[in-house]
C-alpha cells in the first residue's frame, strides 16, 4: 500500500464560523506529480484514499492498465478529514455538524495547493465523493478540466436529508450504533429487486434465518470492526450539507463561466440520487453550456451500482480518459 502522507493545517475557518484544526491524510498513485496529467479520486461515504492495488477499493477502475491507468497518469486521493483512516484517535471531529461538503472542498484545494497543484485533468467521485467533487468545481469554476460526478448530484434532496436525519438518530441512540445505522443504510444502497435477485427469499441452512438477515447482520459487524462512529456521524451528515449554500442561480453562474466538461453519471434505480433530479441539472446546466455530458447506468441495484457495474461505468469512463490529454 502507497504510504498515507499528512499536511497539517491551522485555523482552517469553517462555514460555520468556527476555526479547526485539520490533519488532511493523502496518497499518491500512478506517475510522479508534475509528469503527468492529475487525477483526483473523492471517496465515498466509507471509503478512504486506498484506491489502488489489491487492496483498494476502486481497484476495478484505478490501476495499471484499467481505465484510470497509474502508467499515464497521477492518481491522488484525500481522506475526508475525520474518516479515521489514519488510525489517529486525536484526528477525529467530534463536532460533526460543523462541518460541510463545501469545506471538505475547500480542504481538499487547500491541500492540492500544498503540492502546488492547481489543475486538474480530472476530479471523479461516486455518492459523497462526488458530492464533493461538484463543490469543489463550483469554488474553482476554471480548475478542472473534467468533473466526473457519479450516483450524486450538486445538491440534496428531501429523501436524502430525511434518511441523514434517522441515521443520525440511530448514530446517536442505539445501544450498537454502527451496527444498526449500516443495516438501515444497505437497505437504502440497493433496491427490493436487488435483494430479491441476490437472495429469492431464501433461508440459511439452519432455516431459523433468512440469507438476507445474515447479509445485513454481517455487513453492520464488518462496518463496526472498521470504523470509528465520531467517522461516521461525520461522513452522515456531510450529506445533507451538499449544496446547501449554493442556488440555481449559483449553478448557471458557475455554468457560464467555467471551463469545466461536466459528465454527470446517474443510476436509473438510485434513490438517494435520482435520475430525473441529475436530468433536472442537466437541463438545468445545457441552458448555459453544451459543456457537458449526461450517461445513465441502467442497473436493478440500486445507488451502489457505482461499486458494482463496472463494465458498464468503464465504458463510459473510457471516453474521457482514452482521449489524448497534457499536462
Amino acid at each position: 500500500m502507497k504510504a498515507l502522507q499528512n499536511i497539517k493545517i491551522s485555523n482552517f475557518l469553517l462555514q460555520s464560523g468556527e476555526v479547526s484544526k485539520i490533519n488532511l491524510s493523502f496518497q499518491t498513485f500512478g506517475l510522479p506529480i508534475g509528469m503527468a496529467p492529475i487525477v483526483l479520486v473523492n471517496h465515498a461515504l466509507t471509503g478512504n484514499s486506498n484506491v489502488e492495488g489489491q487492496n483498494g477499493w476502486w481497484n476495478d477502475v484505478v490501476g495499471e492498465n484499467k481505465v484510470i491507468d497509474t502508467k499515464k497518469n497521477t492518481i491522488i486521493a484525500f481522506n475526508i478529514p475525520g474518516n479515521g483512516y489514519d488510525n489517529e484517535v486525536e484526528n477525529l471531529i467530534e463536532n460533526y455538524k460543523s462541518f460541510t461538503t463545501k469545506d471538505v472542498a475547500s480542504l481538499f484545494w487547500k491541500g492540492l495547493e500544498y503540492l502546488k497543484i492547481n489543475q486538474l485533468f480530472a476530479v471523479i467521485g461516486g455518492s459523497l465523493g462526488g458530492a464533493i467533487a461538484w463543490e469543489m468545481a463550483l469554488l474553482k469554476p476554471k480548475a478542472i478540466q473534467n468533473l466526473i460526478p457519479i450516483a450524486t448530484n450538486w445538491k440534496a434532496n428531501d429523501w436524502l436529508i430525511g434518511n441523514v436525519l434517522v441515521q443520525d438518530v440511530i448514530l446517536n441512540n442505539s445501544k450498537n450504533p454502527i451496527h444498526d445505522a449500516r443495516l438501515h443504510a444497505m437497505l437504502l444502497y440497493r433496491t427490493p429487486q436487488s435483494l430479491s435477485a441476490k437472495f429469492n427469499s431464501e433461508r440459511n441452512d439452519n432455516q431459523n434465518s433468512y440469507k438476507v438477515e445474515s447479509w445485513l447482520l454481517h455487513h453492520g459487524e464488518k462496518l463496526t470492526g472498521r470504523f470509528e462512529l465520531s467517522a461516521y456521524k461525520l461522513m452522515n451528515h456531510l450529506l445533507k450539507t451538499i449544496g446547501e449554500s449554493s442556488t440555481e442561480n449559483d449553478l448557471q453562474d458557475f455554468a457560464k463561466i467555467s471551463t469545466t466538461k461536466i459528465h454527470q453519471i446517474a443510476i436509473n434505480s438510485d434513490y438517494f440520487f435520482a435520475p430525473n433530479e441529475n436530468i433536472k441539472t442537466h437541463n438545468l446546466l445545457s441552458s448555459t453550456t453544451k459543456n457537458l455530458t449526461y450517461h445513465e447506468i441502467n442497473s436493478i441495484h440500486g445507488h451502489d451500482a457505482f461499486l458494482i457495474e463496472y463494465e458498464r461505468l468503464n465504458n463510459i469512463l473510457k471516453t474521457i480518459f482514452n482521449t489524448k490529454h497534457t499536462i
